[in-house]
């Protein structure tokens, strides 16, 4: 055995461990999170989905949640399905590529795919209209939505969305992972470690400055993101996006469905001055609700009040703008996490790029 053999072997040995590592924890991680909804095909999609039907005492329209980066359908599910019970049918939609939906066409890599994607499996499921509530990343499928299938959209609920072109770029691993070879072979070996070392200091960010509620983590199958599959997905959605929002966000005064925009300013993952601020100048029917002390969990920090805007979508009177101010005085006192991240006042303009999850 040459010299040269010994060191490329020497090279790859430990990228093999890895490797083989990141294969039994992923087979660990997917029989502690297994699939927990149904299946159907849409737009050459298997979507992993769950559908809770209200049956005859609904007194709320269908509600479709989309999730954000980083994420899956128990992420948004935790938050909502046990307020919502009974009052609508709620479809809860692993987005392509996340969870345990499959990836699908390219056009999946893009929100306008994943929002016809999400239209198709309406469409299979009997769904013809449906309030439509994206958190995150999650928004900006929900803008798209609105823009490219109005006839399926009764309102549109933005939790803390990402929407719009925003200064800086990404983290580098998003911009790593899609590159081929280099990007398969990172997702393969690199990413389990690095990543659960960042799991907790990740889950403060997207809390901060209010406190995660316990057993987040094993609840929402934060952990499913680390499989490299899924992974890859997720890196591609967030490094396309910033190019995609550029293009898209002028169009988005062509949206006449209502909207409510729930954000704070305490809001450490993406710019709220930017992305909720720009959708409720751009949107032509927007409420926005800016709420002091509020990081980028909305869903869960602030459940009852996107519940009452889901409501007002629909048609009920609700004074959102009350409710927001006893929320912020609810939670005024939160301190976890990073606070010097908070942003201040809604005039001051957030001096930090984002990235969204």
């Amino acid at each position: 055995m040459n010299l040269v053999t010994v060191t490329l072997l020497a090279i790859a040995a430990p990228f093999l461990v890895l490797a083989a590592i990141t294969r039994v924890w992923v087979w660990q991680v997917e029989k502690e999170h297994p699939p927990i909804g149904s299946f159907a095909t849409a737009n050459a999609t298997r979507m992993h989905y769950v559908l809770d039907k209200a049956g005859a005492s609904a007194d709320l329209p269908p509600i479709v949640f989309l999730h954000g980066a980083s994420g899956n359908l128990a992420d948004q599910m935790t938050a909502f399905r046990d307020r919502l019970a009974g009052r609508a049918d709620l479809l809860f939609v692993d987005r392509p590529g996340h969870g345990w939906s499959e990836r699908g066409p390219r056009s999946n890599e893009l929100p306008d795919g994943q929002a016809a994607t999400v239209a198709a499996l309406m469409d299979e499921l009997g769904i013809d209209k449906a309030v439509i509530a994206g958190h995150s990343f999650g928004g900006a499928i929900a803008a798209s939505f609105a823009l490219e299938h109005p006839d399926k959209t009764i309102g549109t609920l933005f939790l803390a969305p990402v929407s719009h072109p925003w200064p800086g770029g990404v983290d580098w691993y998003y911009n790593l992972t899609p590159v081929p070879v280099i990007g398969r072979i990172f997702s393969e070996t690199l990413v389990l470690p690095f990543g659960l070392g960042r799991m907790k200091s990740g889950i403060a960010a997207v809390f901060t400055p209010n406190k995660p509620p316990e057993g987040f983590v094993e609840q929402t199958g934060v952990p499913l993101l680390l499989r490299p599959w899924h992974f890859r997905s997720n890196a591609t959605d967030v490094a396309r996006l910033h190019d995609y929002v550029t293009r898209t966000a002028p169009r988005y005064r062509e949206i006449r469905t209502p909207a409510v925009i729930i954000t704070g300013n305490c809001d450490a993952i993406v710019l709220p001055k930017v992305h909720s601020v720009g959708l409720n100048r751009d949107l032509p029917d927007a409420e926005l609700l800016w709420i002091r002390n509020l990081g980028h969990k909305p869903d869960y920090v602030a459940t009852d009040l996107a519940v009452a805007a889901i409501e007002k979508l629909a048609g009920f009177p609700r004074d959102l703008q009350s409710m927001a101010r006893a929320l912020e005085a609810r939670i005024a006192d939160d301190a976890f996490g990073p606070l010097e991240r908070c942003l201040g006042d809604v005039d001051q303009m957030p001096d930090s790029p984002s990235e969204p999850i």
